[in-house]
């Protein structure tokens, strides 16, 4: 079993690319395996790591279907109602809150 390459931040050579710039390319890895790894160093914790692909061969995004675009309009849709409350709020539900604004700070609703 072979070790992939690692790389420091900002030193990876071209034709290499992260899953994020491949898909800002509007390409992805395809299956194909992790070519090299970058490393970016941290002070007082482990470094970052990013995995990095080969450009070449990677293949187009797969564009969106309308039963996907209409699952991904109702997940989103789902998101935006208030499970304490139940009315839509009108945007998407803070997960760290769990509930819509008014609803997990009744006190700031009641001095307005």
């Amino acid at each position: 079993m072979g070790a992939i390459p690692v790389y420091r931040w900002r030193l990876a050579p071209e034709g290499l690319a992260t899953f994020r710039q491949l898909r800002a390319m509007g390409l992805r890895p395809g299956g194909q395996p992790v070519a090299a790894q970058l490393e970016r160093p941290r002070r007082r914790r482990g470094p970052l790591v990013a995995y990095l692909y080969r450009v070449d061969l990677a293949k187009p995004v797969r564009p969106m279907t309308p039963a996907k675009r209409a699952a991904l309009d109702r997940a989103n849709a789902a998101r935006q109602v208030c499970p304490k409350c139940r009315h839509d709020a009108g945007y998407r539900i803070p997960a760290s809150l769990g509930m819509c604004t008014p609803c997990a700070f009744p006190e700031q609703r009641n001095a307005a």
